[in-house]
């Protein structure tokens, strides 16, 4: 598939052809989707979350579709890190595409040893820390709630990790700028906004939660116009790239995330229904340029006009 040079942009330095990229726990690692999709054209991958040992993940039922979105409470199952480095890594490299390896722990010492690993290993452009996880060591309370938990977490990896890093922040929060100035000051590459929201499903016939283990993420549509004041405001807080994500289906919708600040994007559910959303998105957001008379998606970055004394 050819890719309009209107798209190419960089994050981190790294080079992508465009600025659409296949979300976490949503496109596998990556060379699963080879037979139903261009994986050469995309932008970018990030992995399955990755652990320090195998996951079974949660009980059935994991997954839930909501009117305008979709519930999952999958439970991060993944196959340990370091099958991914003997199994899966390989195959990837033999794509032109960056891969980032999405990490994530329940203590500190689970998310540096799991970089120190890939770290070791050829084929990946970077690091996404999932930071949505409950620290196991300070009481359950989840790493991407707390800016000082986030900055310890975040200033640990950046210790080990020589490739960028990019910190996954919760939206579970009241306000997200105190937690995306804390990963940046601990030495965030980039932010990527925003992970699930805590959500609840019942069937009223018989009373249970539709989720297997009760609780889930809520991601789709539904989400997108809180997603995308998070992302404003994010951009509005650090001077580090950020990459949106929360809903976005269409070209048009990833263009608002970059008008609001975000540097880059990342389809989620859509991939679910279809996992050429990807492309098809970037080929929309390649439409909405040339109809706008745009060179290139670099400047739609952060041209939202609004004049704060309004509001």
């Amino acid at each position: 598939m050819e890719v309009s040079s209107r798209l190419a942009t960089s994050l981190c330095g790294i080079s992508l052809k465009t600025p659409v990229l296949a979300a976490s726990g949503t496109y596998a690692y990556g060379m699963e989707l080879a037979q139903v999709a261009d994986l050469a054209a995309l932008g970018g991958i990030i992995t399955k979350g990755l652990s320090r040992q195998p996951m079974d993940g949660n009980p059935a039922p994991r997954l839930f579709e909501t009117g305008w979105g979709m519930m999952n409470s999958v439970g991060l199952q993944n196959l340990g890190v370091r099958a991914f480095v003997t199994d899966k890594l390989p195959a990837l490299r033999s794509i032109p595409t960056p891969v980032f390896a999405n990490v994530f722990g329940y203590a500190v010492e689970d998310y540096v040893e799991v970089v120190r690993v890939l770290e070791d290993a050829e084929g990946l452009a970077g690091y996404e820390l999932n930071v949505s996880c409950p620290n196991t060591k300070h009481g359950g309370v989840v790493f991407g709630v707390d800016p000082g938990l986030l900055s310890q977490v975040v200033a640990a990896v950046r210790n080990v990790a020589k490739r960028p890093l990019i910190v996954k922040l919760s939206p579970n929060v009241t306000r997200i700028e105190p937690l995306a100035k804390a990963a940046a000051e601990a030495g965030a590459d980039a932010l990527s906004l925003v992970n699930t929201f805590v959500a609840l499903a019942i069937d009223a016939h018989t009373r249970r939660p539709r989720l297997g283990n009760g609780m889930g993420g809520l991601s789709g549509p539904a989400i997108k116009p809180i997603a995308l004041r998070m992302v404003y405001e994010a951009a509005q807080a650090v001077k580090i790239p950020v990459i949106g994500l929360g809903g976005i289906a269409s070209g048009t919708a990833a263009a608002e995330f970059m008008i609001a600040g975000a540097s880059a994007v990342q389809v989620g559910t859509a991939n679910f229904w279809d996992p050429q959303a990807p492309l098809r998105i970037a080929r929309e957001l390649d439409a909405f340029l040339q109809q706008e008379n745009i060179a290139s998606a670099v400047d739609l970055v952060g041209t939202l006009r609004w004049k704060q004394e309004t509001l």
